[in-house]
């Protein structure tokens, strides 16, 4: 079974507030006002930046995932985190099974906030018939673009006043995100058809963009991602994509590593493959754009080595 980013339960503390919790948020829902910034709770740091360049000064942003120094796939949620979402007019959630926990805090809470969920607005098969789904969508611009018009007009109808700020808000950062998509199209004139390996599918929606092959035995980053042993076989088979120099470059995530993930960053280094290091949630002083931005111009550099 895939390993969800919030696998592990919600702490004891948050357990034993969830009925409050409930009753204080059907209280604060009904009191909820149509004027003052928007609360809004989003999974992770990546979809609260979002929300917020959206939002401008109109919104509250809470992020439950905000650490970029803590793996996410260890985290476990708090009272006070259910305390924002019973408070929340509006929760931001990834979908696709990673983060499933954010479901259970909103159903406790007893609330009806609106429930923005990325999976469902990017239109993809969330359950393919060949693989398992690749939940990180912020990776994927034309989903983070749906994402964005409907955070617009979510605050909008909470909102109506302020319609026209967070239209402007979401053009500009449409606009934004159209360059970065530009940059996709014009590492995939030049590199389309390269060979790439990667730890986990974090960051394959932008190298499919960018046309390259991923070349790393499924088998792999299933498990790497699922969190068990790679079969001796299919590590040496990845390996080998190194020493072979079968791929221009190793996506790495550097939020979850192991031993089995540092043999493949070894082998990489060995071989002067380059490294793109990648993270599932937004680093510090970093904004989305210029996280993606980095990470275009990373990959960019890693490619021109190729050459």
């Amino acid at each position: 079974m895939k390993r969800s980013v919030f696998a592990l339960p919600v702490v004891a503390a948050a357990a034993l507030t969830l009925a409050g919790c409930s009753a204080a948020g059907a209280d604060t829902a009904s009191a909820h006002s149509t004027s003052g910034p928007i609360a809004v709770v989003a999974s992770t740091n990546v979809w609260g930046d979002i929300a917020k360049d959206i939002g401008g000064d109109h919104v509250s942003v809470t992020s439950i995932i905000d650490d970029p120094d803590k793996d996410p796939h260890d985290y476990q949620a708090s009272a006070r985190n259910q305390l924002a979402i019973s408070d929340a007019e509006l929760v931001v959630t990834n979908g696709g099974g990673y983060d499933d926990f954010v479901t259970t805090m909103v159903k406790a809470a007893g609330t009806s906030p609106t429930v923005l969920n990325a999976a469902t607005i990017s239109g993809y098969d969330q359950h393919p018939s060949t693989g398992d789904f690749n939940e990180h969508l912020w990776y994927d611009f034309p989903t983070v673009d749906k994402v964005a018009q409907k955070l617009a007009a979510a605050y909008s109808k909470e909102r109506p006043a302020d319609a026209a700020t967070f239209q402007a808000n979401e053009k500009k950062f449409e606009a934004s995100v159209a360059e970065l998509a530009a940059t996709e199209a014009q590492l995939k004139q030049k590199y389309a058809g390269k060979g790439a390996a990667i730890t986990e599918p974090v960051p394959l929606y932008m190298l499919n963009a960018i046309g390259l092959d991923n070349k790393t035995p499924q088998k792999f980053s299933e498990a790497i991602e699922n969190g068990t042993d790679v079969a001796p076989s299919v590590l040496e088979q990845t390996l080998g994509l190194f020493s072979s120099h079968a791929v221009a470059l190793l996506a790495y995530n550097e939020q979850t590593t192991g031993p089995q993930t540092q043999q493949v960053l070894t082998a990489a280094k060995s071989a002067d493959v380059p490294v793109v290091p990648v993270t599932e949630t937004l680093p510090s002083g970093k904004t989305y754009l210029t996280w993606m931005a980095a990470n275009l111009d990373n990959i960019g550099a890693a490619l021109a080595k190729s050459q």
